[in-house]
């Protein structure tokens, strides 16, 4: 019973300080020698045309790409520089605007000097990242095998070269040689039926499952029909999104709050060429999910309006919104460390590894150095922005 009481003694100084840390507020103590509301107002909406026409433009481009060889050397080179800007901007922008955020001054001691919570609530977002790329792998990958299965029923039954192959292949492996000999778990019904497909099928035969499957394109030469690598730039292209979201939510507020045009100004500018960095990088991976054009324009058209919807909400509440407040520093270096800690997932995990860690990298040098330079580039560009935004 004792342990209780210490327990309970130890916590309620704990929350007291977070209840009382969220309800107070701080003034900055400095005033703004540069403070215009009309000039301010104008340069939002400046700021608002101009960010959505960059996030546009960045989004699009890999989109129309799409119409060039995916393996091709030139979009090698862009997912690699979409992988660095990304990298960038979990760790450059996020994380330390998120370190930024709760190490000001204006939050009170305890709780937030006393642990290190930007780089806590980075890795918590890492591995609960990790947690819902496993699941909606999985559940996408379980669709996938249904459909596929039901395809195969209505095209009728396999011949007894195809049940013979199937039942020998017992341990359920895939070597996928194109993808660079990447060893793939996967149900040993999928696996079996993956190769009846392509060989009793025939080249019209397995278009025809591919687009009944709903993963036309993703085919390789060997009759892979995208039960792996379909699944994951789907999954990839979401939760990317959902990391990049959250941050555009951030800095678009940030901006729209602002009543000084000395501070806009040099933010209009870096915020655009960020949008279009990170809408280059999105739309790259968009590319690869090889989406319906309906899903490709959804998922395009909300990262285009997120950041100028902030800077919108932003302009609105701007007359009673105090940055400095305890709550409002709270929940930006959460929500940007949160953010980090999805996209330096994404980026290492999805998008580096994925492609330089292959077969097909390894194997060719100049694709290498392409590869390497487009990415350092990425990251270097990215990074370089932070002196302005």
């Amino acid at each position: 019973m004792s342990l209780l009481q210490d327990f309970w003694q130890f916590l309620q100084p704990l929350s007291y300080g977070f209840t009382k840390s969220l309800t107070t507020s701080c003034d900055s103590g400095e005033s703004d020698p540069c403070r215009d509301d009309a000039a301010a107002l104008t340069l939002k909406y400046a700021a608002m045309a101009s960010i959505l026409v960059a996030g546009a433009a960045g989004v699009s481009l890999p989109l129309v790409g799409t119409l060039l060889p995916s393996n091709g050397g030139l979009m090698r080179g862009a997912k690699a520089f979409a992988a660095g800007v990304i990298l960038a901007t979990g760790f450059v922008h996020m994380l330390s605007g998120g370190s930024e955020a709760l190490s000001d001054p204006c939050l009170p001691e305890f709780p937030w000097k006393k642990f290190p919570f930007p780089e806590f609530f980075a890795m918590v977002a890492a591995l609960l990242t990790l947690l819902a790329d496993f699941m909606i792998t999985g559940y996408y990958e379980r669709k996938q095998e249904q459909l596929m299965n039901q395809s195969v029923q209505s095209l009728g039954p396999s011949s007894v070269r195809d049940q013979e192959l199937g039942s020998g292949l017992s341990s359920g492996f895939l070597r996928d040689q194109e993808d660079g000999g990447k060893l793939h778990i996967v149900g040993m019904r999928a696996h079996a039926d993956h190769h009846r497909h392509s060989l009793s099928m025939g080249p019209d035969g397995f278009e025809a499952l591919a687009n009944r499957s709903g993963v036309a394109g993703h085919g390789h030469d060997h009759g892979d029909v995208g039960l792996n690598s379909g699944v994951r730039h789907v999954v990839v292209s979401q939760i990317l999104e959902m990391g990049i979201v959250s941050h555009s939510i951030i800095i678009g507020i940030s901006l729209g709050v602002s009543h000084s045009p000395c501070t806009i100004r040099p933010l209009l500018l870096a915020l655009s060429f960020h949008q279009f960095f990170e809408g280059f990088a999105l739309g790259g991976c968009v590319a690869e999910a090889k989406l319906t054009p309906r899903g490709s324009a959804m998922m395009a058209f909300f990262f285009t309006i997120t950041t100028p919807i902030g800077v919108a909400v932003g302009a609105a509440i701007a007359s009673s919104y105090d940055s400095y407040s305890v709550a409002a520093l709270v929940a930006e270096g959460v929500l940007d460390s949160l953010s980090a800690g999805i996209l330096v997932y994404m980026a290492l995990v999805d998008l580096i590894a994925a492609d330089f860690l292959s077969k097909k990298m390894s194997v060719d040098f100049k694709l290498q150095i392409v590869s390497y330079c487009f990415l350092f580039l990425g990251a270097g560009m990215m990074s370089a922005l932070a002196i302005w935004a």
